[in-house]
């Protein structure tokens, strides 16, 4: 969820400066030139084909190796690869541009001349932005669209004013994709054998290049064909509405890449759980929806003042309808897209043909029917929903089938209960290991004592920590169900299996989807043999002084439904992983709370899923209004 908030984030910047641009240049240029130079960016989004193929492969397998050697070194072989590709990409436009231009009634073959020095740097620009994806630098990739965009739209706009109208916008869109290219350079470990065999990766190629083949194709053949069949002001009008679905597939392609490499990282057993799919499948339903709704309600004249007075569209059928009838068929697709990808993610998908065949058929529809702008879309959205019946219904058997197939539940040992503890030593035990935290650096000397040398039995006291602890953690707490009993309990090593580390920060990126406490371990051990970093050594010092047992380190916070099911860490990941390297026999070294609760599913910090998680959205507005630090302040005045 957390990178694909990133990603979302990164494309709603970058849709939002994409919309700029398309209102920008159709203001300056009227619908003729809007349409001249949106159907020749479309034919550097149907080279993207080859481009994101390059991207998706080079994301699924840096995402399967184990070692940063590994990752560059499969990064390396196919970035050449994708550079010889773009390179003849570039020659084939060169060499075909007056054939091109005239079957698009461009006013000039330069502009495919121009278009094809983008087109060199796009395809490798796939290559890098998938070696990114694949290593989670989800944060990384969202920057690299957003300055794609920004050098699209300020130089589009610069060249526009100096007087080089359709000319300046082609080129400052082959300008934006050069720079992206550079940017998008990451530092690579020493050259090393790949560990992918070739013709696996011809494969995955193969693969990638048939779906976004018929992707492309699907997305974008229809302002191409609109662009030969209608008068180029109707054409422009009709990239105006296509706009649309152009920021709805942005949405879900962020969905997709965050989606995509986490998968590819898991198991077939991991795979079992389909919270992944599920999610990404409601993310793309919701924002889809909402967006249709908008446009559908958003009064024409609104159109009219962004874009300019050339774009009214008389008749009973108007912008709003048009744009909310576009949007709904672009939903649909995207649906789609997150099934086909899902399941290219792990294996061969024969989807992929399926899309592949229906982008053909899409062509001939709309070759065949176009009386009008609003039977255009209409053709696309019926084969659309036919499409997505065919991908859906096949992965849902596959589905029902695997569920029946799942191995029976894993019979745990269950972890010992000790003692009941209050729910103010438990808030103590946490405090007293997060008082390191900057935001507590104002109390540290006030109320130190308190915190490192409680008195469970003082009232005061654990209403002066219980307010301090919510300076940090009162969203984190709020949604621990409110009859949760604490207990201090045992973990032996038989019940290690049981245990999951708490996903966040860069523990996202270790565990990969699986975050079994035994798997972190194992993966923090090949680490720490490869590489060094503040993290490693932070893993290594804690084992160390586990070993010693120098110091008392606090103790380890679990929550669960009970003792017999697994339990996840609330807080102390480190300490617990580091225990695990170090001493995964004496596992006395730490002291262990764990809160219990039969309703404990319906915290996201232990099972994570779109309805979990809406219901912390909805504790954080309720709570949007309070503030911690008033409240310590009232609390510490009250008790003095």
């Amino acid at each position: 969820m957390s990178g694909t908030i990133v990603l979302l984030s990164g494309s709603g910047l970058t849709t939002a400066i994409n919309l700029a641009y398309n209102m920008a240049v159709a203001r300056f240029l009227g619908p003729t030139g809007f349409g001249h130079a949106t159907v020749v960016y479309t034919l550097l989004t149907l080279i993207s084909a080859i481009t994101l193929s390059f991207q998706i492969v080079t994301a699924k397998v840096v995402a399967q190796q184990e070692t940063q050697k590994g990752k560059s070194a499969a990064y390396r072989d196919l970035h050449r690869a994708a550079w010889g590709c773009g390179i003849v990409v570039a020659l084939l436009l060169f060499v075909f541009q007056k054939g091109i231009a005239g079957y698009l009634h461009l006013p000039g073959s330069d502009l495919v001349a121009l278009l094809a020095i983008g087109a060199a740097f796009y395809v490798p620009l796939g290559s890098r932005r998938g070696y990114i994806q694949g290593a989670y630098g989800f944060r990384r990739l969202a920057t690299n669209l957003v300055l794609e965009g920004v050098v699209r739209f300020g130089g589009s706009l610069t060249l526009i004013l100096l007087g080089f109208g359709v000319r300046g916008v082609i080129a400052a869109n082959a300008a934006a994709v050069a720079v992206a290219y550079f940017a998008a350079a990451s530092k690579l470990a020493a050259p090393a054998p790949n560990p992918v065999h070739f013709m696996r990766a011809v494969r995955e190629v193969l693969q990638g290049i048939v779906f976004f083949a018929g992707q492309v194709l699907i997305n974008n053949c229809d302002i191409v064909l609109v662009k030969h069949f209608f008068e180029s002001r109707e054409a422009g009008l009709y990239a105006a509405i296509a706009m649309v679905g152009r920021v709805i597939f942005a949405f879900s392609s962020a969905v997709v890449n965050t989606m995509f490499p986490i998968v590819a990282g898991t198991s077939d057993e991991e795979r079992k759980n389909t919270k992944v799919i599920s999610t990404s499948l409601l993310l793309v339903l919701g924002i889809g929806s909402v967006l249709a709704l908008a446009l559908r309600v958003t009064p024409a004249v609104v159109w009219t003042v962004f874009f300019g007075s050339g774009f009214e569209l008389d008749g009973k059928f108007g912008f709003p309808y048009l744009l909310a009838l576009y949007a709904i068929t672009t939903v649909i697709y995207s649906l789609s897209v997150v099934i086909i990808t899902y399941e290219m993610s792990y294996k061969i998908a024969n989807t992929s043909w399926v899309q592949l065949a229906f982008s053909g058929v899409l062509i001939l529809g709309l070759c065949r029917y176009h009386s009008s702008l609003q039977q255009v879309i209409l053709v696309q959205l019926i084969l659309m929903s036919v499409l997505f019946v065919l991908v859906a219904i096949p992965f849902l058997i596959d589905l029902i089938v695997r569920s029946k197939n799942n191995l029976p539940r894993e019979n745990y040992q269950s972890v010992r209960v000790m003692r009941h503890v209050s729910e103010d030593e438990v808030i103590s035990e946490f405090l007293r290991t997060d008082f390191h935290s900057p935001v507590f650096a104002d109390y540290r000397e006030t109320l130190r004592e308190i915190v490192i040398n409680p008195n469970l039995d003082d009232a005061r006291e654990n209403a002066k920590r219980r307010a301090l602890f919510f300076l940090r953690h009162r969203s984190l707490w709020n949604e621990i169900p409110q009859e949760t009993e604490w207990y201090e309990v045992e973990v032996r090593k038989s019940c290690l299996h049981q245990i999951k580390v708490f996903p966040r920060a860069q523990w996202r990126k270790i565990a990969r989807g699986n975050f079994s406490i035994l798997e972190v371990a194992e993966r923090l051990q090949t680490m720490q043999k490869e590489s060094q970093g503040p993290f490693l050594d932070k893993i290594a010092s804690i084992s160390k002084s586990l070993t010693q047992r120098s110091n008392d380190m606090g103790a380890v916070i679990l929550i669960g439904l009970n003792e017999n099911e697994p339990l996840t860490i609330l807080d102390g990941n480190h300490r617990f992983v580091s225990a695990v390297l170090a001493t995964p026999d004496q596992m006395e070294s730490l002291r262990f709370l764990c809160g219990m609760s039969p309703r404990m599913t319906e915290c996201c910090w232990y099972k994570t899923n779109p309805a979990t998680l809406f219901r912390y959205g909805k504790n954080l507005l309720r709570h949007i209004v309070r503030n911690p630090g008033k409240e310590l302040a009232r609390v510490l005045q009250s008790f003095g």
